[in-house]
């Protein structure tokens, strides 16, 4: 498939913190994403979790499901117990058309604790690098086998945050696990997006597109906020609106012909920054920043 552009319910209504935009209707977020000019959304937790109803949801805006958000336990489950909790999942995710399945191991995640300091996330067992690549590995091929291949996402506040981190997972892992490159993240982490995509060019087959505030992200560090005040606090923002160089790493992608999606994924408050307006922009810079390096 040619890179197509698509975006993440957050920017309307955020899954880690209801209250924002608990207001907004789904028919509102799908109606102002395919306006801004997205092809497609990532499931949300306003999103029906049955095919019969969704489809014709999104086909009624002329929108693709791209994806949607699975928790992994694999630290505390086992690969069978994973298959049997990811069922529902990935029929909805497989009978709708898409086939990649964002997945983040959650066990202790702090992530959607507002009041724990984001800089207090649990970290990876590192006597487990070997039991943890092997389980995932499996899960993954049996997902592949269904037709949905992982993407796992790197995420703050999670044992899985930094680019050592997504080393280890991807020197532990088989070609089974994909990789979410999501650049606001990796930013926030400390990492350059550039040099992690070019490490793991040929595993990235997921890419969420979040920009930076430099002085926003300087500022909820030096007061070592959590994950969700960060947010409240603006340190996400829409490609081109912040300091990530987009042009570098949608160059990387150029050279391994990546052909996935990319997707707008900057969770802000909705009553600040407003939800058309962000996607448009977002919209916008990305598909100039996709034209311009090729990949469109």
């Amino acid at each position: 498939m040619a890179v197509q552009l698509g975006i993440n319910p957050l920017t309307w209504t955020n899954d880690d913190l209801p209250t924002l935009g608990a207001e907004t209707p789904l028919e509102t977020c799908l109606t102002e994403g395919k306006l801004a000019g997205f092809a497609g959304f990532e499931l949300g937790n306003k999103f029906p979790r049955e095919a019969s109803v969704l489809g014709p949801i999104l086909a009624g805006h002329d929108l693709q499901l791209v994806s949607g958000w699975y928790s992994l336990e694999l630290l505390t489950r086992s690969v069978e117990e994973e298959i049997e909790a990811v069922q529902g999942h990935l029929t909805l995710l497989r009978e709708l058309g898409a086939t990649v399945m964002v997945a983040c191991e959650v066990t202790d995640c702090i992530h959607g604790a507002q009041d724990t300091p984001v800089h207090l996330r649990p970290q990876f067992p590192a006597e487990r690098w070997e039991e943890y690549g092997r389980k995932l590995t499996e899960f993954a091929r049996y997902t592949q086998s269904q037709g949905v291949q992982i993407a796992y996402h790197h995420h703050m506040g999670t044992v899985i945050e930094t680019a050592a981190d997504v080393d280890n997972l991807m020197q532990h892992t088989g070609p089974e696990v994909g990789l979410l490159l999501d650049t606001g993240h990796l930013t926030y982490a400390g990492a350059d997006p550039v040099a992690v995509a070019q490490r793991w060019a040929d595993r990235i087959n997921h890419v969420h597109c979040k920009d930076i505030r430099p002085d926003v992200l300087a500022d909820v560090k030096n007061r070592k906020l959590s994950f969700l005040d960060s947010v409240l606090n603006g340190v996400y923002t829409v490609p081109g609106d912040g300091f990530i160089d987009y042009p570098a790493v949608f160059k990387v992608l150029k050279e391994h012909n990546y052909s996935g999606w990319l997707v707008v994924e900057a969770e802000q408050d909705p009553a600040v920054a407003n939800p058309l307006t962000y996607a448009t922009l977002g919209y916008n810079n990305l598909h100039q920043f996709a034209k311009d390096a090729g990949l469109l």
